[in-house]
């Protein structure tokens, strides 16, 4: 159906008194044409096409902020896994590639570039080992660029072999960032089950189905949400949900209206509007925020992970109803670090990874900027992504692990990293140990619920 006026208004307001903006605009650019016949070569000519392809997209995505009054405030730039196009890359020359892909992210000017990525839900190759092994070192030397290993899916199960790899990643990164509150973890996922749409950051990657250059759009607006609850608090919980299914069709509406354009002006396809809910620490736009306006005292009470299924579930319907492009991961996201009303929560003792783990089992991701005590043994962290990764892969939904085991920081203390990834509180971990059972490795074997042909 076409845009109206008034839609744009509304929005418009939206964007002045609640909070709303348009999270990311993400440039999606195809490596596959890129190899060559030697490591030089096939860095130089990506390093060219990202510099070629992306050259315009921030100034576009400016020019339709200025345009429609509503704020962009992240442009970004996925790329095909470069496990895929690289794949004879040594460890080295894996390293080489991260600073040449953080050289072509400052040139074209976006906040970060996505797509340092591996899939090896089912096994390694060569060149994906390599590329693990060559993580800590590269994204601790940049500054744009991002990160993911996909290790599970319901459909080939969970390789144990390459989480057993990314819990000593995950360390690994923590003390070669020590000094600035091991930040390089914030900018590495682990997923099961990775969407290859996603424009959110630090998991986005152009997936190998992908459009040779497509525009996916990112979402907020929890304040909006908020504000729809807020004046309804006499609703019961099923006309609540129609509440939020019809505020989150207004915003689903102005976010495909901005990507579209962003994506004509380009003359690139525009693929989909993920309509995450994304939190940051602002007062007024935090996910805990709306679930305690649905009732609850705090986040972590009983009943918390039934209002963010009703949350979610509402957020996706609305997105349906208002367009026939949403991919992405399109949700509710639960990052600790970035909602102020979790920070609050874990602060009070009130929100314990056990229960972030229960509310994954129905939001967005899965555990996201969560901060844990220095001295966490990678073993320990292997066992969290192990937990997340078959809840994705049981319930056929996307999980993601993005922890950060502070160095020298203890239960009680917190890291700021400023900006939109906030402070995180350090949270406790339990100390019992699943060493002997990561240490197993293999494969956990998909479910039956994979054999769906």
């Amino acid at each position: 159906m076409p845009f109206e006026m008034q839609e744009i208004l509304e929005t418009v307001r939206m964007t002045e008194v609640e909070h709303f903006d348009i999270r990311t605009t993400t440039m999606g650019i195809s490596l596959r044409n890129c190899v060559r016949s030697d490591a030089a070569a096939t860095i130089q000519a990506i390093y060219d096409k990202i510099c070629r392809t992306a050259e315009k997209h921030v100034a576009t995505a400016k020019e339709v902020e200025l345009k429609y009054g509503i704020a962009i405030a992240n442009k970004r730039i996925s790329i095909t896994p470069v496990a895929i196009p690289c794949d004879n890359f040594t460890r080295d020359e894996f390293v080489r590639l991260a600073k040449k892909l953080d050289e072509a992210a400052a040139r074209v000017g976006v906040d970060f570039l996505a797509g340092f990525s591996a899939l090896v839900q089912k096994g390694f190759t060569r060149g994906d080992k390599a590329l693990i092994e060559a993580i800590p070192e590269a994204i601790a030397s940049t500054k744009r660029v991002c990160s993911s290993i996909n290790v599970g899916s319901t459909k080939a199960g969970i390789n144990m072999d390459a989480v057993i790899a990314v819990g000593k990643v995950i360390k690994e990164l923590a003390q070669r960032t020590a000094s600035e509150g091991a930040i390089g973890c914030a900018k590495f996922v682990v997923f099961c089950n990775a969407v290859e749409d996603n424009p959110f950051v630090a998991g986005a990657f152009h997936g190998v189905s992908e459009p040779e250059v497509v525009i996916n759009v990112g979402i907020s607006g929890p304040g909006v949400v908020l504000d729809a609850v807020k004046a309804a608090p006499k609703a019961d919980l099923g006309e609540l949900a129609e509440i939020i299914k019809r505020t989150t069709f207004k915003i689903t509406r102005a976010g495909e209206l901005m990507g579209r354009e962003v994506a004509r002006m380009q003359n690139v396809e525009f693929g989909i509007v993920d309509l995450s809910l994304a939190p940051t620490p602002a007062p007024g736009d935090s996910i805990a925020d709306i679930l305690t306006a649905m009732g609850l005292e705090d986040v972590g009470a009983f009943g918390t992970t039934a209002a963010l299924a009703m949350l979610n579930d509402a957020v996706k319907k609305g997105g349906l109803m208002a367009s026939s492009y949403v991919g992405g991961l399109s949700g509710a996201f639960i990052p600790v670090s970035e909602d102020q009303g979790m920070i609050a929560a874990v602060e009070k003792n009130n929100l314990s990874l056990e229960k972030l783990e229960a509310m994954t089992c129905v939001c967005s991701v899965g555990l996201d900027m969560v901060a844990v005590p220095g001295d966490t043994p990678w073993e320990t962290i292997s066992a969290i992504i192990a937990d997340e990764a078959a809840i994705g892969m049981i319930n056929n939904k996307t999980t993601a692990v993005r922890i950060i085991p502070v160095p020298g920081k203890n239960v009680g203390e917190a890291v700021d990293y400023g900006g939109l990834l906030g402070k995180a509180p350090i949270m406790p971990v339990r100390k019992l140990s699943a060493s002997a059972f990561i240490q197993r490795g293999g494969r956990i074997p998909a479910p039956t619920v994979s054999l769906t042909n």
